[in-house]
């Protein structure tokens, strides 16, 4: 079983784009505030850790020549890469350590402000292998930043975790994800169930250690190790949530931040489902208002298709079948950007033709699928990451209840992502952490928080929420009135003069500006 939905900034959903598959001000802040010793706050977002050992903070990284990646050749001689050594447990500071793969390219102007982190959503991107695709991007930052990134713990090259075969991932797409009968009830929840198993057996005692609030904490050591007396940041998506957290532990050590995609970090389970459903299904109104079409029209002939290929998978040119799970996904995909619109119309209309070939393409795209059939493991990141996050464990029974409701905000959508509040981590073999990220950050400097006002997952209302979590004076809000996933570097001015100003000169906006 595959979430179908999830909180990344690029992955597929760019690689989309370019293969059409078928598609105030402050100073400058450098060497000002302190030294990077600071404990971090205990909150509500894990226990409280001890400091690192400075035999931790004083490792001397060995950057070297980077080597390709299982999702990226290798980049060319501007990047560096290294491994950073953390604690498994931070709770043991001192105790057995992992290894972290970082990736950088040095800032080429003489006016340097320090290291730019990236983290590029999921929870479960690469950010080794997605840091120098996005470079162009961020250009003009690379003139004063060094540009890193890094594989979070249990992520690609940084101890990740691998829950179940090809074979397997590929057997797991014929899984009902909108179960109607009992028997089909309980091979979803099997199939929850197993994934678990997987992950337990591969990842060991790492699968209690790849949380956000862990990785926050990785991310204070390691604006340590690069010499920086303030973390500066560029969370996306996901990595807006982690870096609400990062900013709760660590308030003081919060330099210039960027949130762009932003997380609703009042909600939980079913509040994230439910945001989720009515951001697509905004997408989707959107896109069939482009193509002329009612949305209340175009989503029935949608749920129709859906339906019927529930009762019977398409037939594809492959000779594997389009089932509606995979159905499902290659229509989110096209979502996550207006410019792959097209994209979706033309699988659409090939899927009412009795095809599903394109519909299949893109879901193969979205899950990380090969032409030889082999699979990334994002989505096993993802899932290990956030269900060590999320403590609620919703019931079937419980997840039934809420069917009208999920229905009624979105009818493509809401029956699966209802049915997802209980099955993504069914029978997780540890236990969730909290029942929402605790983000509040008194005292920190401001963050710059960017909404899509039509975000698809993750809906323009949670910037606002973060911004009243992050507390007063902290939480800036810019509103870009856009379409798509993200809004940094596709295609308004404003937006980007705006952050990179706040990121180049420290120039804070005024909270409210909206970009049209």
């Amino acid at each position: 079983m595959t979430r179908f939905v999830r909180w990344t900034a690029l992955g597929a959903a760019a690689a989309l784009l370019v293969t059409g598959c078928s598609g105030g001000s402050s100073g400058d802040d450098k060497s000002s505030g302190d030294t990077g010793t600071a404990r971090p706050s205990a909150g509500s977002s894990g226990a409280a850790a001890a400091a690192p050992p400075s035999s931790l903070t004083s490792q001397k990284l060995d950057w070297g020549r980077c080597k390709a990646t299982a999702d990226a050749s290798a980049p060319g001689s501007d990047w560096q890469c290294a491994t950073l050594k953390v604690p498994l447990d931070w709770s043991k500071p001192d105790g057995e350590t992992i290894g972290l793969a970082l990736i950088r390219s040095k800032a080429r102007g003489e006016n340097r402000v320090g290291s730019l982190l990236f983290n590029f959503g999921g929870p479960g991107e690469s950010g080794v292998s997605v840091m120098p695709g996005f470079a162009a991007t961020a250009s003009l930052l690379r003139e004063r930043y060094d540009l890193v990134s890094w594989d979070p713990r249990g992520v690609g090259a940084s101890e990740g975790i691998r829950c179940r075969s090809d074979k397997a991932i590929q057997a797991s797409e014929s899984v009902d994800i909108t179960p109607d009968t009992p028997a089909e009830e309980r091979a979803y929840f099997q199939d929850a169930a197993d994934f678990g198993k997987g992950c337990e057996k591969d990842a060991g005692s790492l699968l209690a250690h790849v949380s956000t609030t862990d990785t926050a904490r990785d991310m204070d050591l390691m604006r340590q190790v690069l010499g920086d007396s303030k973390m500066h940041y560029f969370g996306i998506s996901y990595g807006t949530e982690l870096g609400g957290v990062y900013a709760h532990l660590f308030p003081k050590n919060v330099g210039r931040v960027i949130l762009d995609a932003v997380v609703d970090p009042s909600v939980g389970t079913v509040g994230h489902a439910e945001n989720q459903a009515r951001g697509f299904q905004r997408a989707l109104d959107a896109y069939l208002k482009s193509t002329g079409q009612d949305p209340a029209e175009g989503s029935r002939k949608i749920t129709d298709l859906l339906e019927r290929i529930d009762a019977e998978p398409l037939s594809t040119s492959s000779g594997r079948k389009l089932t509606q799970s995979l159905a499902f996904t290659g229509i989110v995909l096209p979502l996550y950007g207006e410019d792959s619109w097209p994209t979706l119309t033309s699988a659409l209309d090939a899927a009412e033709r009795g095809d599903g070939s394109e519909l299949l393409a893109l879901a193969d795209l979205y899950n990380g699928r090969d032409p030889s059939g082999r699979y990334g493991t994002a989505t096993h990141s993802q899932r290990a990451i956030s269900c060590l996050d999320d403590k609620q464990r919703l019931t079937p029974e419980e997840t039934e209840k809420l069917l009208p409701r999920f229905e009624k905000v979105s009818p493509v959508f809401g029956k699966a992502m209802s049915w997802d509040t209980a099955g993504w981590c069914h029978d997780w073999p540890v236990a969730g952490q909290y029942d929402t990220p605790e983000v509040s950050a008194p005292g920190a400097a401001p963050i710059l928080l960017v909404g899509n006002t039509g975000d698809p997952a993750t809906p323009y209302e949670g910037t606002r929420k973060m911004a009243d979590e992050l507390g007063k004076g902290v939480g800036v809000v810019l509103t870009w009135k856009g379409e798509g996933h993200v809004a940094y570097g596709k295609g308004s001015d404003c937006v980007d003069s705006t952050v990179n100003a706040y990121l180049l000169s420290g120039t804070v906006p005024k909270d409210g500006k909206v970009c049209s």
